[in-house]
């Protein structure tokens, strides 16, 4: 897990793993050990875990985001993997295709980089003031390079303007939102990969200082004070990727096993930091929405 063990959404989702590996049998101290490493988006820290766990000989390897299962695949090319939250596993370089891995790994995807243009349709519906936008991003991360892409496809037609935010760690984030909030009628979008995950208490912190609208890639950004969220549901895929591990114990090989895209998308909204910003949220959008914050 690259998120810290006592983070609220890395329980959320180990817990949700657990219990659906115990509905279809499988039992921790029973018949089924568990290691667990955290990660705390320190990408040495991935490293390292992916040699030691390797070393340990396990029958298969559950990793979250890409540069886990990077980490996992340069120490090893037999151990059957499982990923989620990886948004191009194609590109990345883990698997051959969706359809046929055809290597020791396979997984749940957490993005269509076709979403990017939906964050940015949205956030215009919720601020139509906004004339610049930020987008949050880690140029290390190839999954960055598509959702980005994505954004800049509809920039035009919605005449809005970008800048690329972020780097490599939470200084980068703080200077660069910082300087972007400098001038006004702006907005951000984090993008779907690990530094805003591991971050979003800055992220939101910085927003809220700055009075800027933002729209961040999911539900569990809006509890702690994110304005809106649009995309897939951060739990489901553990509890899919269970699926996956019983069928790998019980004989299956991760080249069999085609890589599956999200299947239950989520719009989440705190009304009580659009009223902070002094947005009015529109009925319409609220409507849609899976979850509205009072």
């Amino acid at each position: 897990m690259p998120l810290a063990e006592d983070n609220p959404e890395a329980r959320t989702r180990v817990g949700t793993f657990i219990q659906e590996l115990q509905q279809l049998g499988w039992v921790v101290g029973r018949n089924l050990q568990l290691e667990f490493r955290w990660g705390a988006g320190d990408t040495h820290l991935s490293s390292k875990a992916a040699v030691e766990l390797v070393a340990s000989a396990p029958d298969v390897i559950l990793a979250t985001a890409s540069p886990a299962t990077a980490a996992l695949q340069s120490a090893t090319r037999s151990v059957p993997i499982v990923f989620t939250m990886v948004a191009d596993p194609v590109s990345a370089g883990f698997v051959a295709s969706l359809a046929r891995p055809n290597g020791n790994i396979t997984g749940f995807t957490n993005i269509e980089y076709a979403i990017g243009a939906k964050w940015l349709e949205l956030l215009k519906e919720v601020a139509p003031h906004v004339t610049r936008v930020g987008v949050i991003r880690d140029p290390t991360v190839s999954a960055s390079i598509g959702q980005l892409g994505a954004i800049q496809s509809v920039a035009p037609s919605l005449g809005l303007e970008l800048r690329s935010l972020g780097g490599r760690d939470a200084n980068d984030i703080e200077r660069t939102v910082t300087e972007f909030a400098a001038e006004l009628n702006s907005g951000l979008i984090s993008l779907a990969i690990p530094l805003t995950a591991n971050h979003r208490s800055l992220i939101i912190t910085l927003a809220a200082r700055h009075r800027l609208p933002a729209i961040y890639p999911f539900r569990f950004f809006i509890p702690e004070g994110g304005l809106i969220s649009y995309g897939p549901n951060s739990i489901d895929p553990y509890q899919r990727a269970a699926g996956y591990v019983d069928r790998i114990l019980k004989g299956e090989k991760p080249a069999d096993l085609p890589v599956q895209a999200p299947t239950k998308y989520e719009l989440a909204i705190n009304l009580s930091t659009a009223k902070t910003l002094g947005m009015i949220v529109p009925p319409s959008v609220i409507a849609r929405a899976d979850e509205v914050i009072e």
